[in-house]
């Protein structure tokens, strides 16, 4: 039977390796941990659970270092984990049973996002299929932070079920996800705009608003409580943090005009656009007619 290599990469997770490694140890004929210089003890405490460390540079986020992990293993088969995640042996058999009779070249696993305490089942957090099982030569990543990793040949998702999840420990404070986001913030507003993109003021009411809208109503984050509400408004934070980073380093703050006959016009246009999902989501939550009325003419 063709063997596992299982692939962490690393930065200051002394709180997280040990459980990581332990949980593919049924699992995995190798690990390799990538540690992008750590200013803890993470890089030791992997090699004293028996996995093969390496050094990489610190680069911010893990994409780069990735497809460096990966050339260093020496197995058919790799097994992608963050060192914040472990596997429960439900899915290591399935993934075994995998191996032994592969129908793909890749698959994308579900995983389970625990954030805050809580495991979030709506608010587009899952079933958050990632790939993350796959044939050595058939996946790599770019390096481009939270890029879509490029593929070849064929793929399979893997049923969105708990039992063969990955279990993301993902925020546990929101310190941890104000210092998370103000990096990711960063590297994705210097992509927009190495893609060209230029700052337009409206956008600081659009963007965040359809995040919100995006994550609250159309990923039905209302059902996952007082948790769905804030980390829509959270994820919808994000994005005006974002765009106000394109604003700084295109345009140094530069000042301008706003009628604020302009700026009701946006929000008019953003309350459109927030009735129109308030109605939705009570039609489906069974709220009667006259909201359905409403919905369909667009009354507000």
């Amino acid at each position: 039977m063709s063997k596992i290599s299982v692939v962490i990469n690393t930065f200051n997770e002394e709180k997280n390796i040990s459980k990581a490694i332990k949980s593919v140890k049924d699992i995995a004929d190798e690990i390799v941990v990538v540690d992008m210089e750590s200013d803890d003890k993470t890089a030791s405490i992997a090699k004293k659970a028996g996995a093969k460390v390496f050094n990489h540079k610190r680069m911010g986020y893990v994409e780069p270092a990735r497809n460096f992990a990966i050339q260093k293993v020496t197995n058919e088969w790799i097994l992608i984990l963050d060192a914040d995640e472990t596997i429960p042996p439900t899915l290591i058999n399935k993934l075994r049973r995998i191996v032994k009779k592969p129908s793909a070249d890749y698959y994308r696993l579900p995983r389970k996002n625990l954030i805050f305490g809580k495991w979030i089942k709506n608010s587009r957090w899952w079933p958050d299929h990632n790939i993350r099982f796959f044939k050595k030569g058939a996946v790599s990543w770019s390096e481009v932070i939270h890029s879509v990793p490029e593929t070849q040949g064929k793929g399979i998702d893997l049923a969105a079920k708990e039992e063969l999840a990955i279990t993301h420990f993902h925020y546990d404070s929101l310190e941890q996800y104000i210092h998370r986001m103000n990096r990711y913030t960063s590297a994705h507003a210097k992509i927009k705009i190495e893609e060209g993109c230029e700052f337009k003021w409206p956008d600081i009411i659009k963007k965040p608003m359809a995040e919100f809208l995006s994550r609250y109503f159309f990923g039905k984050g209302y059902k996952d409580g007082l948790h769905g509400l804030a980390l829509s408004g959270l994820q919808a934070f994000s994005e005006l943090v974002m765009y106000l980073k394109i604003w700084q380093a295109k345009e140094g703050f530069k000042a301008q005009s706003i009628p604020v006959k302009s700026v009701v016009h946006e929000l008019y246009k953003a309350q459109k656009e927030l009735n129109y999902w308030k109605a939705d989501v009570l039609v489906k939550e069974g709220a009667g007619v006259i909201q359905k009325i409403k919905r369909k003419f667009k009354l507000h």
